[in-house]
């Protein structure tokens, strides 16, 4: 079995090599060529955290794959100097149950979740966007950025944070990933939306980060923070007139607090959702159908995104003699 670690990963996987096994994956996940059940939460209310097991198993001429992600969301370690979040990913021969790969899962997991963000962004961005509001500066921040520039010419890209210094030093980060466009620290919410396109929220929020009537016409959104039916980021008015497209349906509803929060106040209905990103990827489903109207990516996480996308690390890392082999057996 090989062992991979984050930097491993790292070196392993681009983001836009990410984006396209991504994308295949949501592709495949829509299709049916996938088995993916319903997270299992095992919370800790002693750190007001939560540990989330994800296994899933994927059919694809590619990434065919099967394992477990396990990701451990400790927000309390800020106050430690330690990551919030902690993740495994484990790989097995879809063929023989094998375990072949162990990887770092905390890396991937940022990865991935940008990559996811940058499959939106491809396919119901409007093609001219070119300024971006990113709320949030956690591991999460510049992963969604990197993908975003990946897709769409960006010009400048609005930076929202509550401590300024954490906003500084996301902006430094960004500048060493090689993102060169205007990088601002919004003074207000209102500030970054007057003039943004394209938004990509990646916060604990538990309510809404902005009011409807701070965007603009023909935004997209990116909406990857809230995981549990307990959180939101979006308002529930956007979320009503926004042309909504998810992960994937089953899981949307059962943990996108923005959606389950709109429809219990009657705002939507289930048929609401235009459809899974990988229909619309697979061109099954219609994304974007005007410049006007407002997008809104809702993603919750998917196991399919970890799999497609260790499996790719776990195939250049082979090729690359990356990371460390053990023998589980003798």
């Amino acid at each position: 079995m090989r062992i991979l670690s984050a930097a491993d990963v790292q070196a392993a996987v681009s983001m836009p090599e990410a984006i396209n096994a991504v994308e295949s994956a949501f592709v495949r996940l829509s299709a049916g060529h996938a088995e993916v059940p319903i997270r299992t939460h095992v919370d800790a209310p002693a750190y007001q955290a939560t540990s989330l097991f994800m296994p899933a198993r994927l059919d694809d001429a590619t990434y065919a794959a099967l394992g477990m992600k396990v990701v451990s969301i400790f927000p309390q370690n800020a106050a430690r100097g330690e990551p919030t979040i902690y993740a495994l990913v484990t790989l097995l021969d879809p063929a023989t149950g094998r375990p072949v790969a162990l990887l770092d899962g905390t890396y991937l997991t940022a990865l991935r979740t940008g990559a996811a963000s940058g499959v939106a962004t491809r396919h119901l961005a409007r093609a001219d966007a070119h300024v971006l509001a990113l709320f949030g500066a956690g591991a999460q921040a510049l992963p969604q950025a990197l993908a975003v520039w990946n897709e769409r010419p960006l010009e400048r890209i609005w930076l929202v944070n509550r401590r300024r210094e954490r906003g500084e030093e996301l902006a430094r980060r960004m500048r060493e990933a090689g993102i060169t466009c205007e990088l601002q620290l919004a003074s207000t919410v209102d500030a970054a939306l007057a003039e943004a396109e394209l938004v990509c929220t990646a916060t604990s929020a538990t309510d809404p980060l902005f009011a409807d009537t701070a965007l603009g016409k023909g935004v997209h959104i990116n909406a990857i923070g809230a995981y549990r039916p307990t959180m939101a980021e979006i308002p529930l008015a956007t979320v009503a007139r926004a042309r909504v497209v998810v992960d994937q349906h089953q899981a949307a509803w059962a943990e996108a607090g923005e959606l389950v929060r709109a429809r219990d106040a009657g705002l939507i209905t289930s048929e609401h959702i235009v459809g899974e990103l990988g229909a619309v990827a697979a061109g099954i489903v219609v994304g974007r159908t005007t410049d006007e109207e407002v997008t809104l990516f809702k993603s919750v996480g998917n196991a399919v995104q970890d799999l497609a996308v260790a499996h790719l690390a776990w195939q250049r890392a082979c090729e690359l003699n990356l990371g460390v082999e053990v023998a589980l057996m003798e």
